[in-house]
């Protein structure tokens, strides 16, 4: 061989990138299999209940066929109406209140404990936000029902006289409560801490370098939390809105505490009436005849899919928006 093809076949296997790897250990072995096989029995336990909801719900969809999401009747017990087109509606007119109202508040709760309130007494806002998300949901709904309720006619009769050009606030007969606006709020001050904690948790991990090099440049505080704390956590802040918003779909004690479970569809959220799929479920189950359970597994059945599809947008859209991968702190 000349000593041009040596020095060529040299350099050429020089610029090739080697292969490394390192024998895994017995520790990590078993931590792998461990974390595949959770992996394997989350899957498992979802694909589970989906089979077993399609089996108990296919008598009242084959019944019902298509008009099952279009109707607005629901009668299953005497096996005349089979609808959740109320239903759906309701569930997800609250869902949206609940996120409307929630998603501003949690964010700017979030950034007040990690930008502007002072070390010593950070740790105890953080412990007061994981503690109001342990409240269990019957709790808020009693308290919506009992105490919130009736402050709200007040402000539901100015959204009536002055925000009336909104369809969705016109009435014509000034009779509140009972309402989709109040078990959105309710749901919205349920869902706040949640939210507030994962998006204080993302608001975290923002390498400090960055906001203190925005500061050095001559920056304002609100300057570099708007150009710096924000971009980064975006994606984080947009999964908790979507975890917060999967709570709303499905919350079941706090909605039928409030809600006069009316299958129809209001013509606006001030008034009473309106019915969501999770309260009906929970309020009618007990008592359900054979086809009217099976009607209220298939409005399970629906309320699922929905949820994960929620999910699923939800892990596409942090997909797209998450922070540079070279971003340190």
């Amino acid at each position: 061989m000349s000593t041009a093809s040596l020095s060529t076949t040299i350099a050429s296997s020089e610029e090739q990138p080697r292969t490394l790897s390192a024998p895994l250990s017995r520790g990590d072995r078993i931590y792998r299999s461990i974390t595949v096989g959770g992996a394997f029995v989350s899957l498992a336990v979802m694909s589970l209940i989906a089979v077993f909801l399609m089996r108990e719900a296919w008598p009242a969809l084959h019944k019902a066929g298509w008009s099952f999401f279009t109707t607005f009747e629901w009668a299953p017990d005497e096996g005349t109406a089979y609808g959740i087109g109320s239903m759906l509606f309701g569930t997800v007119v609250i869902a949206l209140i609940a996120l409307f109202v929630a998603v501003p508040i949690s964010i700017g709760t979030a950034l007040f404990i990690n930008e502007y309130t002072p070390l010593r007494f950070r740790g105890t806002f953080i412990t007061m936000v994981d503690l109001l998300a342990a409240i269990p949901s019957l709790i808020f709904g009693l308290w919506g029902l009992s105490f919130l309720q009736p402050r709200l006619d007040g402000p539901a009769r100015w959204l009536s006289e002055w925000v009336s050009f909104i369809p969705i606030f016109k009435t014509k007969v000034p009779i509140f409560g009972s309402s989709l606006f109040v078990s959105g709020l309710v749901l919205a001050l349920m869902i706040i801490p949640i939210i507030t904690a994962i998006a204080r948790a993302v608001m975290a991990e923002v390498p400090r370098v960055y906001c203190e090099a925005a500061l050095a440049l001559g920056g304002t505080r609100a300057g570099m939390v708007r150009e710096v704390v924000l971009p980064f956590a975006k994606g984080g802040l947009i999964g908790a809105s979507m975890l917060g918003l999967g709570r709303a779909l499905g919350e079941t004690i706090a909605v039928a505490l409030i809600l006069s479970n009316d299958f129809r569809i209001p013509s606006n959220v001030l008034s009473p009436g309106g019915a969501s799929v999770a309260g009906t479920i929970a309020l009618k189950f007990g008592e359900a005849s054979t086809n009217g359970r099976s009607a209220l597994v298939a409005a399970g059945l629906v309320l699922f899919f929905v949820t994960l599809l929620v999910n699923i947008v939800a892990r596409g859209i942090v997909a797209r928006t998450k922070a540079p991968s070279g971003a340190k702190k």
